[in-house]
């Protein structure tokens, strides 16, 4: 299944702390890592674990950072289309407390250099699907926009920018909308969800709930211990899209996203290799992979 992946490429500096302080307080770092990371780049790294065929349209600068970053998304499996930029590729501070809850702090950065005409016509026609997420609001309405017009289904998954963003044009074009609780009760004050035919609202620990049309479907995830939830949401994105896109049943569909996003919450960092085996073995292990 060929997946296009538009959205923001960063470079994430992971700090685990013993707690998030309060303003004049101070933590205690116990472990530090980098990767590459951005919502597009973390959803690309899961479907390529899980057999698809992913496609990231981001920018990067012409720095270090966006050297790394290309050959770490090459290195897990994805094809990259990055606009190079003179601004420095965008970098992510994740501060991630022994919870797994996670503050961040960045800068924009090259993250919003591309534009959908560096999307060819051919290679958005080819696709099966078109995965949105936060990024200027007028290049994701055109992305959508064309997606539409070629018959390629669009999700849009906008992260916590939703409510400061103006993403009405893109969800005209949407099929599925993806969004926490926070995010949630912002699209439905402002009547986003009558604007796409399947929201899916994730609930963090405590599962999701599709709402598909008139029909509402539910699932409780599982219990795990988190240690990152950073790249979590993405995940779950990833084996939801590859499980409904392939006939899987909605409620099946849910409990193989909270399986995927449940696995990327134990494993640090914001990018995680999922594998099918894994994920079966969550969410039932007598399940085949050939029926997702």
């Amino acid at each position: 299944m060929r997946v296009i992946c538009a959205g923001h490429v960063n470079w994430d500096v992971t700090l685990h702390v013993d707690h998030l302080p309060e303003p004049d307080g101070e933590g205690r770092i116990t472990d530090r890592s980098q990767s590459s990371g951005g919502s597009a780049s973390n959803a690309a790294v899961a479907l390529a674990g899980l057999d698809a065929d992913p496609l990231v349209l981001g920018s990067v600068g012409r720095d270090d950072h966006g050297t790394m970053a290309r050959r770490e998304l090459a290195a897990a499996g994805v094809e990259t289309l990055l606009v190079e930029s003179d601004e420095p590729t965008a970098v992510k501070y994740l501060i991630v407390d022994e919870n797994g809850d996670v503050a961040v702090l960045g800068n924009d950065g090259a993250n919003e250099a591309f534009c959908a005409s560096d999307l060819p016509v051919e290679t958005l026609a080819e696709a099966d699907h078109l995965h949105l997420t936060g990024q200027d609001p007028a290049t994701a309405a055109t992305l959508a926009r064309d997606a539409a017009t070629a018959d390629v289904p669009v999700s849009f998954d906008p992260g916590r920018r939703l409510p400061y963003r103006d993403y009405s044009a893109v969800l005209s074009h949407a099929d599925i909308l993806f969004c926490n609780d926070r995010e949630a009760d912002h699209a439905e004050d402002s009547g986003l969800f009558d604007r796409v035919p399947t929201v899916v609202v994730k609930h963090g620990d405590c599962g999701a709930t599709a709402h598909i049309d008139n029909q509402t479907v539910t699932n409780a995830g599982y219990p795990i211990e988190s240690v990152d939830t950073a790249g979590a949401g993405d995940a779950f994105a990833a084996g939801y899209l590859l499980a409904s896109t392939q006939g899987t049943d909605p409620e099946r569909a849910l409990a193989i996203a909270n399986a995927c996003g449940a696995l990327a919450a134990q494993s640090p960092g914001a990018q995680t290799t999922l594998d099918w085996e894994s994920v079966w073995e969550l969410v039932d292990s007598e399940q085949s992979p050939e029926t997702a």
